[in-house]
Formats: structure tokens, C-alpha cells, sequence
């Protein structure tokens, strides 16, 4: 009788351990450290996409980001919309170090960004939208970086690519946000203080447009402004607005991801 209860201790015990080791290699996956999710994915192809740690080149601490795998690399996600639950009207501190559930919808946090486009690589910057209809679309940018706070991380893109269309640079002359600083409601850096339209006097862009952003005398990108539901979405001055792929009045989306990749 005593070897038979050894003998079920025993298997139990096994079973606890396989279920332990299961658990412990779920945490190791979502937890593998690196310098980034390009190199995640890298060096294990088949990582899931989830809540990674990474340490950027350079930074004294790690931090956690969600890293989406796909079949053309590790992206490190920056920004997720999906409905009204997070706030995105918030003020410069919470821009900086952001805000969210990296799971859901989130703002990674702009000094973050920067410290991993400070390094010496070149990255690429993915945004992703879709509409209310079903629809979806995409813009891509080479040689997207961040400046330094000193220069109120400072948008930096190059060569655009995708359907969307380059609202980055504007539906129309003389509203590139490319090279602005990023502009919240209690810091004004968007070159339009105060927009003049006619003879009405408009508060900064950030104000109007809702959300922080890098804006320009608006411009017609901006993805951080209040989420509005499908039948309530269609001429707002604020929303999340792509203007080159959904004019001329002003459409929120349903949903947008922005996230980079280094190349």
C-alpha cells in the first residue's frame, strides 16, 4: 500500500512538474528580452505576438512593449485604437511616458520610441486602419525617427508607401506634419497658435483636434482624438482621422495601430 501511495505521489508529482514547466516556458515567451521586436522575432521565428521585454541599445532599463509578429518581421507597437475605453485626451506627461494596456488599447509613450529610434539602425513605421464598413487600409514610411524631448520628439519620415494615402504630409499644400514637434493640450508646438480660419480665431490643434499629435495647421493625420462609434462618426473636428483615405469630411475610423520595425 505504502509503494502504491509513492508511486501516486510520484505521478502526480510529475504531472505538477510538466504543468510547471508549461507555465514556466508561457512567462519565458512573453518575457524573452531584446533589444527590440525585430529582434525577437529574429531570433525566435516563431514567437507568438504578446507582451515582450526589450532593452533598447544604449538604455539603462528595460521596459515591456507588445511586439506584433508578423510574417514580415517583429513589429513594437506605439499605439492601439479600438473603441472609447482609454482616454486619449491627456496632457503632455502622459503622452511622454505613456498610457493604456499594452494588450489593448494603448500609448506606448513617446520617450520610449525615441530611445529605440535613437539607435543606429534605420526603422520603418506601419500605421494600420480600418473603417467602419469593414474596410481597412494602410500607410508605410521609411526612415521614421523621433527627436529628443528638447525638440518635442520630432517627427521624422521618409519615403511613403501603402493605400491610405500620405496624410502625413497633407491632403493638400502647406500641412506637412512631417518635421513638427508633437503638440498636447498643455503644450502647443504645432506652428498654429491660434488657427485663424476666416475671421474665426480657433484654440491650438490639439484643442480642436483632440488627443496629442505632431500637427501641423491641423493637418489631416491625426489618430489620438476621441473615438467615436459607427452611425456618430462622420464630420467631427476631432477623431481619428486619416483625411487621404476617407474625404472630404472629416471620418473617424473605427480602429488604427501604429508600430515600427527596425530594418
Amino acid at each position: 500500500m505504502q509503494v502504491q501511495m509513492k508511486s501516486v505521489v510520484g505521478y502526480y508529482g510529475l504531472i505538477l512538474a510538466f504543468l510547471l514547466s508549461g507555465t514556466e516556458q508561457a512567462e519565458v515567451a512573453v518575457s524573452s528580452q531584446g533589444t527590440d521586436c525585430t529582434q525577437i522575432k529574429t531570433l525566435s521565428p516563431g514567437a507568438p505576438s504578446g507582451v515582450y521585454v526589450i532593452q533598447p541599445a544604449g538604455v539603462k532599463a528595460h521596459f515591456k512593449v507588445y511586439c506584433e509578429m508578423r510574417s514580415d518581421g517583429g513589429w513594437t507597437v506605439f499605439q492601439k485604437r479600438s473603441g472609447g475605453a482609454v482616454s486619449f485626451n491627456r496632457k503632455w506627461a502622459a503622452y511622454k511616458n505613456g498610457f493604456g494596456h499594452l494588450a489593448k488599447d494603448h500609448w506606448l509613450g513617446l520617450r520610449k520610441v525615441y530611445s529605440l529610434t535613437k539607435q543606429f539602425k534605420k526603422w520603418t513605421m506601419r500605421v494600420d486602419l480600418w473603417d467602419h464598413e469593414g474596410g481597412t487600409a494602410f500607410a508605410k514610411y521609411k526612415n521614421f525617427r523621433l527627436g529628443n524631448e528638447k525638440t518635442a520628439f520630432k517627427l521624422h519620415v521618409g519615403k511613403y508607401s501603402g493605400n491610405a494615402g500620405d496624410a502625413i504630409r497633407g491632403a493638400y499644400r502647406g500641412i506637412d506634419q512631417n518635421g513638427y514637434g508633437f503638440s498636447t493640450i498643455d503644450r502647443d508646438n504645432d506652428g498654429c497658435s491660434p488657427c485663424i480660419f476666416g475671421d474665426i480665431a480657433q484654440r491650438e490643434c490639439s484643442f480642436s483636434e483632440g488627443g496629442g499629435w505632431w500637427y501641423s495647421k491641423c493637418g489631416s493625420a491625426s489618430l489620438n482624438g476621441d473615438w467615436h462609434p459607427a452611425g456618430n462618426h462622420i464630420g467631427w473636428a476631432s477623431g481619428l482621422h486619416w483625411l487621404t483615405w476617407k474625404p472630404p469630411a472629416p471620418y473617424s475610423v473605427k480602429a488604427t495601430r501604429m508600430m515600427i520595425k527596425s530594418v
